[in-house]
């Protein structure tokens, strides 16, 4: 039996690498959506807003009757604040420095729509991660990246920031943007084994 389509609304190589490791082969449709206007909501209430809102906008975008629409997003909540990607590297820079030898919660939200029944559910998984202390050369070498505008938090574990985090307590699937235990209880809700949706070796 064909696997049903499953279609990831990110440009992320990071998910679509995970789920490629776990036997899926999605379509990358990249939702474009606008990703202001959650400032001031909890971060695992921001996050599955803002996966939803990359689900939604691939659906409504077309071309995806019949398929499985994965949206997520990330968000870090530390301080009591919640940092998405950073809007500049003054700002990555100055996040890094003052969060050396501390830790912080990356909530990734996720979104399920099943266009063939029209179901749609959400979820969110917490990960504390400790940051390490990078020095201030270290620090430079990795914003000269430009990785840290790229992800949640500034950081990440599958990058060029992987060795300055210290420890992971939780999925490390959801610190890279997408937890595969979280997908499994969203397809379970919809009826849909996660074993259906492996390609063929």
């Amino acid at each position: 039996m064909t696997p049903r389509r499953v279609v990831l609304a990110s440009a992320s190589p990071a998910r679509l690498m995970l789920l490629r490791n776990a036997g899926i082969e999605p379509d990358v449709v990249v939702s474009g959506v606008d990703e202001d206007g959650v400032d001031q909501l909890p971060a695992r209430d921001a996050a599955i807003a803002l996966a939803s809102r990359k689900a939604e906008a691939v659906v409504v975008a077309g071309d995806v009757d019949g398929a499985l629409v994965i949206g997520c997003d990330s968000m870090l909540s530390i301080d009591a604040t919640v940092r998405g990607k950073p809007s500049s590297v003054d700002e990555a820079r100055g996040w890094l420095r003052s969060w050396r030898g501390r830790t912080g919660v990356l909530v990734t939200g996720q979104c399920v729509i099943d266009t063939a029944s029209g179901q749609r559910v959400v979820g969110a998984v917490e990960t504390s991660v400790t940051y390490g202390h990078p020095g201030d050369d270290e620090l430079e070498a990795y914003l000269a990246t430009g990785e840290a505008l790229q992800v949640a938090g500034a950081f990440t574990l599958d990058g060029y920031s992987a060795p300055f985090v210290a420890g992971v307590d939780g999925d490390p699937g959801g610190v890279m943007g997408l937890s595969l235990p979280l997908l499994r209880t969203l397809l379970h809700q919809l009826d849909i084994p996660i074993t259906s949706l492996w390609a063929k070796p």
